[in-house]
C-alpha cells in the first residue's frame, strides 16, 4: 500500500508516520503540510521526528502528490480535511479522516464522496473505543429508557472542539440504539436553575493541561448507576487504528465505512 499522510508534524501525524514506517506492507510516499513551512521538501521521517528517513518528502500541494498514493490518512484541521476530501474524490483515492468538528453540511459531503471512493470519517480510531461503542449500544437498548444518560469527555488544553468527536459518536450510538434523535434536545453543560429533563442526554467537556483522552458514559438509575469509561494513556492506539483502517480501505469498493467495519464488530 502506498500511503500519503496529511499533517505529519502534528500530534497524530507524527505517530501515524512512525507506525506506518514500521509496516513491511506499507510504503509512505509523502506527507502534506501547509505552504510556506520551513520543512516542506524535507523527508517526512525527519519532519515527524521518528529518528529515521523514509525516502519520501513533505509536499505543500496535494495535487503534486496525490497520484503517488493508494490511500490518504488525514488528522488535520476541518478546512484542510475538506480540501483533502475533494481531492481524494476527484482522484479516486481512499481516505481515512480522523479530523473532528465538521458541520452537518461538511459531514454530508463525506457521505456524498462515498459514491465515488472508499471513505472512513472516524472520530476515534481506537479498537477499544469501538468496543466501548458496542457496550454503550447494548446498555442503551437494555436500560436507556430507564436511566438518565450523561456523557463526559476529557482532553488536553489544545483540543479545539467540544463535545469531542468521540462523544458525539457515542451520542449517535445511543440514538440509533434507542431509535431517536438524541441531539434534538441534548444539553451541553449546565448553569443556574436547570432541573434535568426526562429522556434527554447531556454532554460535558473538560479541557486542561496534557490530560489523557478519557470518555465516560453514565447510565444513572435510582440508587445505582453504570459507568462505562475508556482512557487512553497516549495517542499511539489511535495511530495504530488509523493505519489498520487505511489497510482495510485499500481493497474496498466505494462506500462509507466505519471502524466497526474495519474491526469486524
Amino acid at each position: 500500500m502506498d500511503l500519503l499522510i496529511v499533517a505529519p508534524k502534528g500530534k497524530m501525524g507524527r505517530l501515524i508516520t512512525q507506525v506506518a514506517s514500521e509496516k513491511e506492507d506499507i510504503r509512505i510516499v509523502g506527507g502534506l503540510g501547509p505552504a510556506g513551512r520551513d520543512y516542506i521538501g524535507r523527508d517526512i521521517g525527519t519532519v515527524a521526528g521518528i529518528g529515521k528517513e523514509v525516502g519520501a518528502p513533505v509536499f505543500d500541494d496535494i495535487e503534486k502528490c496525490i497520484d503517488l498514493c493508494d490511500v490518504i490518512i488525514d488528522f488535520s484541521m476541518v478546512d484542510v480535511s475538506m480540501e483533502v476530501l475533494r481531492a481524494a474524490r476527484a482522484h479516486r483515492k481512499a481516505l481515512v479522516c480522523g479530523t473532528t468538528g465538521f458541520s452537518d453540511q461538511q459531514a454530508a459531503e463525506f457521505q456524498a464522496a462515498a459514491a465515488d471512493i472508499p471513505v472512513m470519517k472516524a472520530g476515534n480510531t481506537s479498537k477499544i473505543v469501538n468496543l466501548l461503542y458496542k457496550l454503550v449500544e447494548m446498555t442503551a437498548k437494555t436500560i436507556g429508557d430507564e436511566t438518565d444518560i450523561e456523557i463526559l469527555d476529557l482532553h488536553d488544553r489544545n483540543k479545539l472542539d467540544s463535545p469531542s468527536g468521540t462523544a458525539k459518536e457515542i451520542g449517535e450510538v445511543i440514538g440509533e440504539a434507542m431509535g431517536k434523535d438524541v441531539f434534538a434536545d441534548a444539553e451541553y453543560g449546565r448553569q443556574g436553575r436547570c432541573p434535568r429533563k426526562d429522556g434527554n442526554i447531556a454532554f460535558h467537556s473538560i479541557r486542561g493541561g496534557d490530560i489523557p483522552t478519557t470518555h465516560t458514559v453514565f447510565f444513572i438509575g435510582t440508587g445505582e448507576r453504570l459507568e462505562l469509561t475508556h482512557r487512553a494513556d497516549n495517542w499511539k492506539c489511535f495511530a495504530v487504528g488509523a493505519v489498520d483502517a487505511a489497510r482495510f480501505l485499500l481493497t474496498k469498493e466505494p462506500g462509507s465505512y466505519s471502524m466497526a467495519d474495519c474491526l469486524g464488530f
